[in-house]
């Protein structure tokens, strides 16, 4: 499956297990977490491409990355269901599905990585160089960007997928799995190329993007967007960096004993965990901007009135909506009146 680190050490970590009776598996509640975050996956990429495609100008640079990085997260989100299978049970789809499904996992994973530099360099483009490009050009690099992520990420995925297969362990349980000569030097190209190279970029645009903003206070119009895509990024990373920390860790060290074995397992799965449910958080994320949660609002309430829904929830979504305009239109006078009184 996807999990490379058991897959090219399956051969000691099955022979660590047969000789460690009272090791923890954490298998099965990785299994469960991996339902659920398809679940709230499936259910927040949909309604934001919903939202998207129904209420906002796809030409827009930011929407299109948006639109692209939710079909991302959507594509790596539809294999959690078969490693949740293999996790509670066994393999039992074939060698097929399993060399499929290892292509979407890296398309879905390279792609995301790509579309959040390219969206980043895109905020430093606008903020910090301000004056270029305009706004066609800005459009066509979006295209582009995008363009390149998918290709590149397909093409990235191919070998991964070609070099899997369904394997049979120690006790004729199927798996699918990674049986290359050249794991380890995978290993170190992923968590390279695909990890700290755009986490160095991310970085240097985004401090010198923060840099203009303490700098000079007439930004206040990007400022929305700069604040959805510094929290998109930050949780990218917090997600998927003890992950990608793990995947190298495990390329050079080997635990020695029951216990070590347990504690680095159990590790290791955790960080899986907090890996994977970063593409049902994306969704969340985006709701920072008002324009999105009004326009999802319209949709929720939109659809209960053509089903004949409650009058009390619509209800209800209107006060919400009401509430959160009033407080924004507070927040701004507070703001006005701050300055004002600054100026005095």
């Amino acid at each position: 499956m996807a999990d490379n680190i058991t897959m090219s050490n399956a051969d000691v970590t099955d022979s660590l297990i047969f000789l460690c009776d009272e090791i923890f598996d954490f298998t099965t509640i990785s299994g469960v977490f991996f339902i659920l975050i398809f679940i709230f996956s499936v259910t927040g990429n949909g309604l934001l491409l919903c939202v998207l495609v129904l209420y906002e100008n796809l030409k827009n640079a930011t929407n299109l990355f948006v639109l692209n990085m939710a079909c991302s997260d959507l594509i790596f989100t539809i294999t959690l269901p078969f490693w949740a299978v293999s996790y509670l049970h066994q393999w039992v789809f074939g060698d097929f599905v399993c060399k499929f499904m290892t292509a979407s996992y890296y398309v879905g994973l390279y792609s995301s990585i790509i579309l959040l530099t390219a969206l980043t360099v895109d905020r430093f483009i606008t903020v910090v160089m301000h004056k270029f490009p305009n706004r066609v050009r800005r459009q066509w690099f979006a295209i582009g960007a995008c363009v390149a992520a998918w290709i590149i990420s397909i093409s990235a995925s191919v070998s991964n997928a070609v070099n899997v297969k369904v394997e049979n362990t120690w006790n004729d349980i199927p798996i699918c799995m990674d049986e290359s000569p050249h794991v380890k030097l995978g290993y170190y190209l992923q968590v390279s190329l695909l990890f700290f190279h755009p986490f160095a970029i991310i970085v240097f645009c985004y401090s010198a993007i923060l840099k203009i903003f303490f700098q000079y206070s007439n930004r206040k119009r990007h400022r929305t967007t700069v604040v959805m895509v510094l929290c998109i990024v930050a949780a990218f990373f917090i997600c998927w960096g003890p992950y990608n920390m793990m995947i190298f860790t495990a390329t050079w060290y080997e635990p020695i004993g029951c216990k070590a074995q347990e504690r680095f397992e159990m590790a290791f799965s955790i960080c899986q965990i907090l890996a994977y449910s970063h593409c049902c958080m994306n969704p969340l994320l985006y709701m920072l901007s008002q324009k999105l949660r009004r326009h999802l609002l319209h949709l929720l309430t939109s659809k209960t009135n053509r089903n004949g829904g409650n009058p009390s929830v619509i209800s209800t979504f209107q006060n919400l909506s009401l509430i959160g305009q009033n407080s924004t239109v507070m927040s701004e006078m507070h703001s006005k009146l701050c300055q004002t009184l600054a100026h005095v």
